[in-house]
């Protein structure tokens, strides 16, 4: 389904669960009015539509069980356009005209950075499924996330790539032009360098760029024993085509921005042998996951969920849970509960959110194999 058509579905499952269940208004007091703002089309198109469907599906639940304080939630969803400026207009319209009592999003850490702050002046609360970047909550007190941030993250890989790659000598390429990349690699790096390892060569591209041939022969000519590629999924396709067309073997590795089939579709067998961080895997095992797998293949056609799903509907859950015990949808009490979100039982996991506002919680490795993701490993905090 295309990000536009599931847009149009929700706007109607949405109507038509108010109307058909509660005989309930669109308009008025009548539900409690959540918004979302997420990438349904654009660039990285796969996160938004994602992390939706995962929060539609959470809503969706919540309804069905009684929804919240008495009344169902009614989710106001805008595209972002995955484009710098979206963001911004997309949480202004949600507050000022729809009147949400909190905003859910975004996945990438540029997109919430900007939104950021219009909610904490605002006093809405906002729960980011999958903003990594440490920056995001430091915007105030009324901004949250649900997933761990790229300090945590960063340390992992730079473990990983020592201690399972064996990689004591590692070229970094980042993307200028995200938050997300440029923050991951720093903390990489730390980590990195502190226990050891040596770069050989660091080089940075613009996302969006489809040439990377002039980076890929320096890197080449460094003989890394594994290239760093904090990116998102769309350029670290690309990449990893050309790293092979020029007859790169080390492994490749990155962070959850890799996560998206869209990665297998464009880069086919030149994604063999990387590896990437993310949140979760669906064949991970657990009841919840499980549980959640099959809702959510049952919701939509047999699609298997990825990490962002999951993100979508954990920080839809979350928010749920935190409106029951302040026992009120006003900005300050919301904001203190989600701020005392402890041993959350999501399907992503266990997490507890700290003094920060950021999800402790563990991470899993993916290895790609025979154009698959394969769960490797979880690493706890």
């Amino acid at each position: 389904m295309k990000p536009g058509s599931i847009f149009a579905a929700a706007t109607v499952s949405f109507a038509a669960l108010c109307l058909g269940l509660t005989g309930c208004k669109s308009k008025g007091g009548d539900t409690i009015k959540v918004g979302e703002y997420a990438s349904l089309t654009g660039k990285e198109a796969t996160f938004g539509t994602s992390s939706h469907e995962g929060t539609l599906l959470a809503v969706e639940e919540i309804n069905a069980a009684g929804g919240v304080l008495g009344k169902k939630l009614e989710l106001i969803t805008e595209d972002d356009q995955s484009k710098a400026g979206e963001p911004a207009n997309a949480v202004n319209k949600l507050i000022a005209k729809d009147g949400v009592v909190a905003v859910l999003g975004e996945v990438a850490s540029s997109r919430s950075l900007e939104a950021g702050p219009i909610c904490q002046q605002s006093k809405i609360p906002m729960i980011s499924p999958a903003s990594t970047n440490p920056a995001v909550t430091k915007t105030g007190d009324y901004i949250f996330r649900v997933c761990f941030t790229d300090s945590f993250q960063g340390a992992a890989l730079a473990n990983f790539a020592l201690q399972e790659l064996k990689a004591k000598k590692v070229a970094v390429l980042t993307d200028v032009k995200s938050d997300y990349s440029k923050g991951l690699a720093a903390n990489f790096k730390e980590k990195y360098l502190a226990n050891g390892g040596q770069l050989v060569t660091e080089l940075d591209y613009n996302g969006g760029d489809k040439d990377f041939k002039g980076q890929l022969t320096t890197i080449k000519n460094a003989a890394p024993d594994a290239i760093f590629l904090p990116g998102y999924y769309t350029d670290v396709a690309l990449i990893c085509i050309q790293a092979k067309q020029l007859g790169i073997n080390a492994p490749i590795f990155g962070g959850d921005g890799w996560e998206s089939e869209t990665l297998l579709t464009i880069g086919k067998e030149a994604m063999n042998g990387n590896y990437f961080s993310t949140h979760c895997s669906a064949d991970q095992g657990t009841p919840k996951m499980t549980a959640f797998v099959d809702a959510y293949k049952k919701k939509f056609s047999g699609k298997t969920p990825d990490a962002m799903a999951v993100l979508g509907y954990d920080s839809a859950m979350v928010l749920a849970e935190a409106m029951k015990r302040a026992g009120t949808t006003e900005g300050e009490k919301l904001r203190d509960a989600i701020a005392q979100t402890k041993d959350f039982e999501g399907v992503s996991g266990k997490l507890s959110l700290n003094a920060d506002r950021d999800a402790v919680k563990a991470l899993v490795f993916i290895k790609i194999e025979d154009g698959k993701f394969k769960y490797s490993a979880t690493v706890n905090p």
